[in-house]
């Protein structure tokens, strides 16, 4: 599934809420553990409402999170990494010789009023990104004031897809600092690509 059926499924998922994810949280600010719960309670009550946009990666994420959340074992093969202090999570399901990994963060933005939070699926195979269906980066701006984050478009991630013709990308979300690694690999060639987009408060360039 490309970046834009994806962009597409999930745009059409937010539709009955507005376009906008209501961020619940106790105390002075969201922490990525209230993104996390937020951003997995919308998707997944819209979840049987159009085949073709049901998620596994998410439903497993999902699945995962409410484990955790529960103080329950996660599944066999599962790996949960919560980092409240750097704002990132990072859950792993490995089956045989495939990772599935899934990644969301924030950044706080330099106009002290927006948070941009990211949601980062990618599928590997013996070590190597291999273009899951449902992989791909989404991002959601994040309103202070409302305490909604609607689906953003327009982070400078986007130039990345116009670089290398007849390459997969891939990303990868910082855990720590604040910069993006994108990838670009081809599935006929033993040919990578990595290169680093900077963060300057509101947007990512090269």
């Amino acid at each position: 599934m490309t970046f834009t059926i994806i962009l597409a499924c999930l745009t059409l998922a937010m539709a009955a809420q507005d376009d906008a994810i209501r961020v619940s949280y106790k105390g002075a600010r969201p922490t990525i553990s209230d993104f996390v719960s937020s951003y997995l309670s919308a998707i997944m009550v819209d979840d049987d409402d159009d085949e073709d946009c049901i998620d596994e990666s998410a439903n497993a994420f999902n699945q995962a999170w409410m484990n955790h959340k529960k103080g329950l074992p996660l599944d066999e093969g599962d790996k949960l990494t919560v980092d409240e202090k750097n704002g990132y999570v990072l859950y792993e399901s490995r089956f045989e010789d495939e990772l599935l990994k899934v990644e969301m963060c924030y950044w706080n933005e330099a106009d002290g009023k927006h948070k941009l939070v990211a949601y980062n699926v990618a599928a590997y195979r013996n070590g190597k990104y291999m273009g899951g269906q449902y992989d791909g980066l989404l991002f959601y701006r994040y309103n202070n004031a409302t305490k909604k984050m609607t689906l953003c478009d327009d982070t400078g991630v986007e130039d990345a897809y116009e670089m290398e013709d007849g390459a997969m990308l891939s990303f990868g979300l910082p855990r720590i600092g604040k910069d993006i690694v994108v990838t670009w690999s081809w599935f006929d060639k033993d040919k990578t690509i990595r290169k680093t987009m900077k963060w300057n408060g509101r947007r990512f360039s090269f």
